[in-house]
């Protein structure tokens, strides 16, 4: 058995936001939901493991829609918010660190969602591979994260932090489209959509916030 990572403060950051991640403005948080909720809805019929479920913003959404739901989070509190959403019920919540081996077994999954999670984790790579691991043949791999453009502008997740008042940055790693494209490669995932997504606001030539990506395994 590999040695157990230590703690991570991304998660030790998150148990701080918990409180107030749903009452603070957030365009990024919103626009996520809004890219989530436009996919195909037979994308999220089946049997679904999502990765980075925070406050459980996207797992309320997903319960009434899925077969089952699997919810993982690295941040305890985070967690505790999401178990006390409506309709969740039947969701299994876990506490788990994303970069050790996910608590699922081999194709057990019709569709893996990540959201807003792997600016967090440097190694990408792990994660495309367990995401293969776990799905099904013919599952999906949705992906939603802050856009690598607007992290070369210097964005990165950040919140007022209710304890001390200010302003708290989220440790982050910047990847680029070829990092996202080239680990999903090499998982031997393929392709399957790509979106850039733009605030309803912004022009055609205003920089995308989002990118979403989907893979399926052959």
């Amino acid at each position: 058995m590999s040695p157990k990572l230590p703690p991570d403060e991304v998660s030790t950051a998150y148990d701080v936001w918990a409180d107030v991640y749903d009452s603070q403005t957030n365009a990024t948080r919103d626009l996520d939901a809004i890219v989530l909720h436009a996919q195909d809805p037979a994308l999220f019929q089946g049997d679904v493991l999502e990765i980075g479920c925070g406050t459980g913003k996207n797992t309320e959404w997903l319960a009434p829609r899925a077969r089952s739901v699997l919810a993982l989070d690295g941040s305890e509190n985070m967690l505790k918010r999401a178990r006390q959403r409506p309709g969740v019920q039947h969701v299994r919540f876990l506490q788990h660190d994303l970069r050790e081996t996910w608590p699922a077994p081999d194709a057990s999954f019709d569709t893996v969602t990540c959201n807003l999670v792997l600016e967090h984790i440097e190694g990408l790579s792990f994660v495309f591979s367990e995401a293969k691991r776990v799905l099904r043949p013919g599952g999906s791999f949705f992906v939603c994260e802050l856009h690598p453009l607007r992290q070369l502008q210097g964005k990165q997740a950040h919140f007022m932090n209710p304890q001390t008042g200010t302003l708290q940055m989220v440790r982050a790693h910047l990847h680029d489209i070829s990092d996202y494209l080239n680990a999903a490669l090499s998982a031997g995932l393929v392709l399957a959509q790509a979106q850039d997504c733009r605030d309803a606001s912004d022009p055609r030539t205003g920089v995308p916030r989002l990118l979403a990506l989907r893979w399926r395994k052959p």
